[in-house]
């Protein structure tokens, strides 16, 4: 079935779906890894987005029900340069094209996606639609300047869950409806540090990584207020990746602020963002964003250089961090932009892109056994 991709600044595409019929609009954007598409499409930072593989065979290992992010497929569209309708995988429970129809999503090949990464490379990520209906470039290219625009948006509180709920073995254990959120939520709190995670579209891999350390998480939704955090009484509190400019999400900057100092804090992504923002700092819109399995970032306490697993599409302004407060302890080494920080008196961390790394290496899974022992410290100290 063709379809058309138009972008706001008029450059077309044309293409093919793969999943049948549809008309979809979003910001577009491009990511580097060559594996990991279920765990990318599955991500709620991409919600509002339309996802470009740069890699070219997409759908060769077919998908599964343990390699997800979430529990449903967060991004707009799906564009792959070939899309492989046969699996090979002795994992793969159904193909790509299967998945993407049963969640609503559309899917398109046979675009140029190497054009198309080196146009946002050049002229930045921006508003498109993505249609099998109107291939019209005019009519097309009209719909995608009437998009919103990314930056003033507030999509963690979309993504973000509903209700509280226990991370286990088996994964989400929901809190029933009206529990109070008071210490007796906590189920294993003599033998493991209790974790509140504050979801602003948290990944399943973080709430895995968490546990794996020796945590007990609770997570809550994005609007939670500080007073209802205090009121659990937790070791530390976790701040997750989520989509969106950080700026609207003032509900949780407010609440971070008000909880600074009274419990060690780990924020990962949007989380490092907001933290950057509770500290006073500014954040900024990339121009094309850091999205894929392969970022290098020096880690400036040791000097080792890890290759990371990112997703974002704004970033802090490092400058605009109160430097005697605040040390910086990552830099992005493709483009010298702010990928991590700590609080020189306060038990806070923060790091930009994603040590759970999945898809990717496992060269920043040290941070959350940092944050356990920065818990361990801060509770010796009390």
């Amino acid at each position: 079935m063709q379809a058309l991709l138009a972008l706001e600044d008029g450059r077309t595409f044309p293409c093919r779906s793969f999943t049948g019929d549809g008309e979809v609009g979003g910001e577009v954007v491009f990511n580097t890894g060559m594996t990991g598409y279920q765990e990318v499409l599955t991500d709620p930072s991409y919600s509002g987005q339309m996802v470009t593989m740069t890699y070219p065979l997409i759908g060769n290992y077919g998908v599964n029900p343990q390699d997800v992010e979430s529990d449903r497929i967060q991004v707009a569209a799906f564009i792959v340069r070939e899309y492989q309708p046969w699996p090979s995988n002795y994992r793969s429970t159904a193909t790509l094209a299967d998945y993407l129809r049963e969640n609503g999503t559309l899917g398109v090949e046979e675009l140029d996606t190497r054009a198309l990464t080196r146009h946002i490379r050049n002229a930045g990520a921006m508003r498109a639609m993505l249609s099998t209906r109107d291939t019209d470039p005019r009519s097309l290219v009209a719909k995608a300047k009437a998009l919103p625009g990314m930056v003033g948006l507030d999509l963690a509180r979309t993504v973000s869950t509903d209700r509280p709920y226990r991370w286990t073995g088996q994964g989400r254990a929901r809190l029933p409806a009206g529990t109070k959120l008071e210490p007796s939520v906590w189920q294993n709190r003599r033998e493991k540090p209790s974790v509140v995670a504050l979801d602003l579209g948290i990944k399943y891999n973080i709430l895995r990584c968490l546990t794996e350390v020796g945590l007990e998480v609770l997570v809550v939704p994005a609007a939670t207020p500080a007073a209802a955090i205090k009121a659990l009484e937790p070791d530390g509190i976790f701040l997750s990746n989520g989509p969106g400019d950080p700026e609207p999400v003032t509900y949780a900057a407010k609440t971070v602020r008000e909880l600074l100092g009274l419990f060690p804090m780990f924020g990962i992504c949007l989380g490092h963002q907001i933290l950057g923002l509770a500290l006073g700092g500014r954040t900024y819109k990339l121009k094309f964003g850091h999205r894929g399995a392969n970022q290098p970032v020096k880690n400036l306490a040791t000097g080792k250089v890890e290759i990371t697993s990112q997703n974002h599409g704004f970033a802090v302004d490092a400058d605009s961090l109160p430097g005697s407060e605040v040390e910086i302890t990552h830099i992005n080494l493709n483009d010298d932009t702010l990928e991590g920080f700590r609080h020189r008196k306060l038990p806070l961390m923060a790091v930009q892109y994603h040590p759970e790394a999945a898809p990717g290496p496992h060269d920043a899974r040290y941070l959350f056994r940092q944050f356990r022992r920065m818990i361990a410290d801060w509770k010796g100290q009390g």
